[in-house]
């Protein structure tokens, strides 16, 4: 039973800062990953504020336990999904101390998978309790970074690869969100976030550039209504797709 059991990996995918489109790309990688044949889970480690409910389109609904486990809720993309936002009441905070977060987590990354292979584990913002229990306990397989290319948000990108390069988690890539914004009236193409800056910085690591996913109305009108754009036809799902096949070649290589 041991040797047929899967053998699941953990991609964690982190940002140091909040705001920079980390939880939708998590969300679209997981669909594109699916569809591709990969059997993928997410956990939505964003204990203070997760979204992966409403991302993914099962918000409102309730995992059940089995043998001490969670069971994970089902989404209609072929994407189970673990979050708190599954275990508490809508818009209700989550006033918790750091060892409770811990425990949390462990019960969402420990439950029934089942024969998912690649674990996607959508982090909170920052390099704090969260990120230590799971290097601690559940060290991933990798980390792909993800951040807008202003400055002050590639600080936290960085400092968020320094503490997975140093607990000895290999960083998959970088991937630069907002990139680039094109006028629905004229088509000129601007940069109110600056551009290249991920680039650079994937550069300086000695890791790829995994891709670059423009600021676009669509993108989060689809992630508003639960309806990843990568289960879609379409020019930004093609771009969710293209950053998943990147990260499941890694994951073969």
């Amino acid at each position: 039973m041991t040797a047929e059991r899967a053998q699941r990996r953990i991609v964690a995918i982190g940002s140091g800062k909040g705001g920079v489109g980390k939880s939708t790309l998590t969300a679209n990688l997981a669909v594109a990953l699916a569809q591709s044949g990969h059997k993928v889970g997410v956990v939505d480690a964003d204990i203070y504020g997760p979204s992966q409910p409403v991302l993914l389109g099962n918000a409102g609904e309730r995992p059940v336990a089995e043998e001490g486990k969670l069971v994970p809720v089902a989404s209609e993309y072929g994407v189970p999904v673990l979050s708190m936002g599954h275990l508490v009441e809508p818009g209700k905070a989550i006033a918790w101390r750091g060892p409770m977060v811990g425990n949390a987590l462990g019960q969402l990354i420990d439950a029934h998978w089942g024969d998912v292979e690649v674990l996607l584990v959508d982090l909170p913002p920052g390099t704090g309790d969260v990120q230590l229990s799971m290097l601690q306990k559940h060290k991933p397989a990798g980390a792909v970074i993800v951040s807008t290319p202003q400055d002050l948000a590639l600080i936290d990108a960085t400092r968020a690869a320094q503490l997975f390069e140093t607990a000895g988690v290999p960083i998959v890539g970088l991937v630069e969100n907002m990139a680039g914004y094109a006028c629905p009236h004229c088509g000129e193409v601007s940069d109110p976030f600056g551009r290249g800056g991920v680039e650079a910085a994937a550069e300086a690591m000695g890791a790829p550039l995994l891709g670059r996913i423009p600021l676009e109305m669509a993108i989060r009108e689809a992630s508003d209504a639960g309806k990843p754009l990568a289960a879609g036809e379409g020019a930004p799902g093609a771009i969710f797709r293209d950053v998943a096949d990147r990260l499941a070649t890694w994951l073969a290589g």
